[in-house]
């Protein structure tokens, strides 16, 4: 496979360190350029992020002694220094949009882990097992941003990575409403426990802005191209609750799911074991050999156990039963910094890759 140099925009954050980790020893992609606010750039990366480190694994030494580049003007040099960039910035949305739009403009491309370009129409929206063929709208983007390789790509919010990737392959059934509350880790908020304190012993019943994507991304996820946007699915009807927890890593999700036609538990287990994407057939780096993985003891999934299950990119799924309500229950569990964000971004850049997206 062809090397791509690339770029990390916003590198010294949660997630910008964990694509920094992610990429360190990658057989395709190899980091030229870091980059960060202005108040960051001039530094080496150690020296910006080295006193905020919060992978459990080291700063990669190659990395450390790279001087950060200012994210936001110098992006013409950036562009001439990489064939494309990942972005996860720390930005208000609107500056994120222009952000973005402006390194596709430098010609470009940008894989990025935002949300603020997720409802641009004609911005796929990612999660390359369940809807690889959105890359398609690639070329009509092109065409509204006046470019030749730039494009923005971007990957669905964390919360959505564990339920549907397990509700996607029934969707033969016709999934008509699901019921999904969500368990997520302080991660999702770029904390750990040192930076956090009061999440120990604690919930708070409320993380802003998640259950409008957890209910909205998931039917554009779902949509399909028409003409020059995606549109999205009318179905299933979806209704969330999204409660941070005190957990370090780890998105949990109870759900609840009525169809159209209701399968047998038979059938939904070998869905599940069977279920196969275009990562796992081209055998792309980052992908899971096996994308979902169903524990058919009582207590697992569990997030300390279960979360890094095939380097984190899988998603785990238990308890599968009948409900009195809905026609089934069950409970499923992702890594919300890697399947769910920057480990999910390379999974994308690396279908983005094989398709010939960048070159």
């Amino acid at each position: 496979m062809k090397q791509y140099n690339v770029g990390i925009i916003g590198a010294t954050g949660m997630v910008g360190q964990r694509f920094a980790t992610l990429l360190e020893n990658h057989p395709w992609f190899n980091v030229k350029v870091l980059a960060a606010s202005p108040r960051s750039a001039g530094q080496t990366y150690e020296q910006a992020a080295g006193s905020r480190w919060k992978m459990a694994v080291p700063m990669p030494a190659a990395m450390k002694d790279m001087v950060l580049m200012d994210a936001t003007n110098d992006i013409e040099k950036i562009a001439g220094m990489v064939d494309f960039c990942f972005c996860a910035v720390d930005m208000k949305k609107d500056e994120i949009k222009a952000l973005e739009e402006a390194y596709a403009k430098a010609e470009c491309p940008i894989v990025s882990n935002n949300s603020a370009h997720r409802f641009t129409p004609d911005v796929p929206m990612v999660v390359p097992e369940i809807n690889p063929e959105h890359i398609e709208i690639i070329k009509a983007q092109r065409e509204r941003l006046g470019t030749k390789r730039g494009f923005i790509a971007v990957k669905s919010n964390c919360s959505i990575q564990s339920y549907v990737p397990a509700l996607h392959p029934l969707r033969k059934f016709g999934l008509k409403n699901v019921l999904a509350c969500t368990y997520q880790a302080i991660s999702g908020a770029g904390k750990n426990f040192e930076t956090w304190p009061e999440m120990v012993d604690n919930l708070i019943p409320y993380i802003g802005g998640e259950e409008e994507k957890s209910e909205q991304e998931p039917l554009k996820v779902w949509g399909e191209i028409k003409g020059n946007e995606i549109v999205k699915a009318t179905a299933p009807n979806i209704t969330t609750q999204c409660l941070r927890v005190p957990v370090s890593d780890g998105h949990t999700a109870a759900v609840f799911v009525t169809f159209e036609n209701k399968p047998s538990k038979e059938e939904i287990l070998k869905l599940w074991a069977d279920f196969k994407g275009v990562p796992q057939e081209l055998q792309l780096p980052s992908a899971p050999k096996q994308f979902i993985h169903y524990f058919e003891e009582n207590d697992r999934p569990q997030a300390k156990l279960d979360r890094n299950l095939e380097g984190g990119m899988a998603v785990s799924t238990g308890r599968l039963r009948e409900d009195t309500q809905y026609d089934y229950k069950f409970v499923c569990l992702s890594h919300n910094t890697l399947r769910g964000a920057a480990g999910g971004g390379v999974l994308l850049a690396e279908l983005l890759a094989a398709k010939g997206y960048f070159d």
